[in-house]
């Protein structure tokens, strides 16, 4: 018990509990008059009308799913797998194993490999793109692109 470290963690602060607590009276930590001082301001709100608004800047979508952003696939520079050895199949379970994708997210948005830099290993790639797979032999060919069926 004495090897523990101590943990000092204040707490909340409880305002107009009365006059002892140092929060009372009618201010009760908000200061004296004004918009904040007597309830909660919304969240687009912005105060004098100077410029246009937020809902006003952003671009018109139509649709359910227009406050939702786009899913991007995880992205892996191909001069990170030159741990591996050469020949191996390169798997999404593999990359999660290795630390270079987030596993869940690879899932639902698939995985993206740029092949920047030089690297002569051949690898079989066989993990979830969004559409195309690219399979890289060396690194003086051209990639071979390929329409490839994902399951999602």
């Amino acid at each position: 018990m004495a090897n523990l470290p101590k943990v000092i963690q204040k707490s909340k602060k409880r305002v107009g509990r009365g006059m002892g607590s140092g929060k009372g009276s009618h201010t009760t930590g908000r200061g004296q008059k004004g918009q904040k001082s007597r309830g909660t301001i919304g969240v687009l709100f912005e105060g004098m009308k100077m410029r246009k608004s937020l809902l006003k800047r952003l671009p018109l979508m139509r649709g359910k799913g227009k406050f939702h952003a786009k899913a991007r696939p995880e992205i892996v520079n191909y001069k990170r797998l030159e741990k591996l050895t050469d020949g191996t199949e390169i798997t999404l379970e593999k990359l999660v194993k290795l630390g270079v994708v987030n596993g869940k997210l690879a899932k639902i948005n698939g995985v993206k490999i740029l092949s920047v830099g030089k690297n002569p290993k051949k690898f079989k790639f066989s993990v979830p793109t969004s559409g195309k797979v690219i399979t890289v032999t060396a690194s003086s060919e051209k990639p071979a692109e390929k329409e490839v069926k994902t399951s999602k």
